[in-house]
């Protein structure tokens, strides 16, 4: 105590102090005799109330570091950041934010989400809208399910599936005996919707222009079919499509991105589909493929067609939801009865 008392002297009677400073000292060695004053055994106690003291006196007075005694410099510096992150945390508080939606739409978020594992946010948003729900896409992956590994159907749903302008191209698949497959796709550009979609294990030249024949009727033929530069597209197929009254378009060599309606079409049904199906011959793979297809132009929502599908889907508002298994449980549709 002395020490102090005799320190606290030293500085009111030092002449290059302003009268402030001065007292914002005195002021401070005489909290820190108070301090050690209601110290009973062992070391200081400090209150949050004298934290605060210090760091608001070492604020408008900074020269009050060098008659701190019972605290480090460091430790008053380490006060003041903890201060400063405090009060903006409670300045940048929420306020209420964003209302939470529904238990009943987060436990229908979570169960399309269980049912369909290949599904992501915006597939799921999709089918929300076409059943009256008016949620963000943020908010549907925020109440989807966490899961550890990549997506994957169960054994059940993997044995279930055995029992104005066009773009066109060929998806390769092999069977269960290793032997390929080919399906012919024709797409349209305005809807994105699958015309055609037919397998073959012996693709040819007059095979391909049969199926475009059989695609567009004579009164439904589209003005261009862009193509690839695939072999198989020779001078019968083109012959064909002038026939037809058709303008045959290839893309530039190398050039899949030209195609790229067609190319993605091919990459869903891939994704989708045949991924995660045992193909047993050219008659099951016809028909999976064209169950697939009723789906991907009457159910399936895209967001190229702000989450509709290719056949426009009403909006339902009332009714209970029920789930109806497609490819077996690969995937499902939505809708109120």
């Amino acid at each position: 105590m002395i020490g102090l008392l005799g320190f606290v002297l030293a500085v009111v009677t030092s002449p290059f102090k302003s009268r402030l400073q001065r007292e914002a000292e005195n002021a401070a060695l005489r909290h820190q005799l108070m301090v050690l004053r209601r110290r009973l055994q062992g070391r200081v106690r400090l209150t949050n109330h004298d934290r605060w003291f210090f760091v608001q006196l070492y604020r408008w007075f900074p020269s009050i570091s060098s008659v701190l005694t019972i605290v480090r410099p460091e430790t008053l510096g380490r006060w003041h950041r903890t201060g400063f992150r405090c009060y903006w945390r409670w300045k940048s508080r929420s306020s209420g934010g964003r209302p939470q939606i529904d238990t009943e739409l987060r436990v229908l978020i979570r169960r399309i989400n269980i049912e369909n594992p290949l599904w992501g946010a915006p597939r799921i948003h999709g089918e929300l809208l076409k059943l009256g729900f008016e949620v963000a896409q943020s908010s549907v992956a925020k109440y989807m399910v966490r899961r550890r590994g990549p997506p994957s159907q169960g054994w059940r749903t993997f044995a279930q599936p055995r029992a104005g302008h066009c773009r066109h191209g060929l998806v390769r698949r092999s069977n269960d005996r290793f032997e390929l497959l080919y399906a012919l796709v024709i797409v349209r550009l305005d809807r994105r919707a699958l015309v055609w979609i037919n397998v073959t294990a012996h693709p040819t030249a007059e095979w391909v222009a049969r199926q475009i024949t059989e695609a567009f009727p004579w009164d439904d033929a589209p003005r261009y079919l862009i193509r690839d530069h695939d072999r198989i597209y020779s001078s019968v197929v083109t012959r064909r499509m002038r026939s037809m009254g058709i303008r045959d378009r290839p893309t530039a060599p190398a050039s899949p991105w030209q195609n790229g309606v067609a190319e993605r079409l091919i990459g869903s049904i891939r994704r989708e589909c045949l991924d995660h199906i045992i193909v047993f011959g050219e008659t099951h793979l016809r028909r999976i493929l064209r169950s697939h297809a009723r789906y991907y132009n009457d159910i399936r929502t895209h967001r190229s067609l702000d989450k509709d599908a290719p056949v426009a889907r009403p909006v339902q508002r009332t009714g209970s939801i029920k789930s109806h298994a497609i490819l077996g449980g690969l995937h499902h549709h939505y809708a109120r009865a």
